[in-house]
């Protein structure tokens, strides 16, 4: 792939990958193995997150088209070799977290696809993104099961921060940022009915973590969900600019290259 030509997208938009589109590979390990390396690099390069979490869905039975569309990862990856994530020497030790689900995204179970990231001030230190297990009957019952995966994940940092001599007092509350307004609602008031009283557990877990002080549910609108990320394919300025905010930078441009020498 070194003569490729770059993409400025990991997966292209309106492509929908089926679990039966294309023909069988022959050879289905070089797909598994990719897919392997690919799931490894995640560690640092979040923006594929959600590329890699859709191509690992095929890996029983992989296709020429599955493979095509990682091999659209690689020549993403081309276009800059050299980004990663950046943690700013000068972060507020406070905890910033944001959540996103797309409501029966997957065209194969229409299950939807929850994710978050948590940044610790300006630098991203947790990230997720991951189908659901059950089919939800609504975005808000979407939403509201991506803000609970977030909570678990919150209450472990906390745990852990705690662990390294941070005062607790400092990093609660943790702004929990989401851009359904249904959710932010049932977390405020949940007050269960036909509606809601199917995801009941998240609901109570939710809003004990609310009544303690140690998450404060927020709405951010759908243009700054830095979530976004995770849990769809959005559009070249909206990819770049939330990569920016969530201090995901390339090593090579001028202006970060004159950062770290200063």
């Amino acid at each position: 792939m070194q003569d490729c030509k770059p993409l400025q997208l990991p997966l292209t938009s309106n492509v929908k990958l089926l679990a039966d589109s294309g023909t069988l590979l022959q050879d289905p390990d070089k797909y598994r193995s990719l897919i392997g390396k690919l799931i490894y690099l995640t560690i640092t390069r979040p923006d594929i997150s959600y590329s890699v979490q859709v191509l690992s869905q095929f890996m029983s039975s992989p296709t020429e088209d599955h493979m095509k569309a990682a091999l659209h990862v690689l020549k993403y990856l081309k276009t800059s070799p050299g980004q990663g994530i950046l943690l700013a020497s000068d972060s507020a030790a406070h905890l910033y977290a944001y959540c996103d689900s797309d409501w029966g995204g997957c065209p194969n179970s229409r299950k939807s696809t929850a994710g978050y990231a948590i940044q610790l001030g300006k630098s991203l230190i947790s990230w997720r993104s991951k189908k659901q297990k059950v089919v939800a009957r609504s975005s808000a019952e979407a939403e509201y099961r991506a803000m609970a995966v977030a909570c678990c994940e919150i209450s472990w940092l906390l745990s852990l921060l705690k662990d390294l001599t941070v005062p607790p007092n400092v990093l609660q509350p943790v702004s929990l940022f989401c851009d359904n307004q249904a959710t932010l609602h049932i977390a405020a008031n949940p007050m269960f009915h036909e509606r809601t009283k199917h995801i009941e557990v998240d609901c109570h877990y939710i809003r004990d973590k609310f009544v303690s002080g140690q998450v404060k549910p927020c709405y951010v609108s759908s243009k700054n969900q830095l979530a976004n990320l995770f849990t769809k394919i959005v559009s070249v300025a909206q990819h770049h600019q939330l990569l920016s905010k969530l201090g995901v930078l390339d090593i090579f441009t001028s202006s970060l290259r004159g950062s770290v020498e200063g």
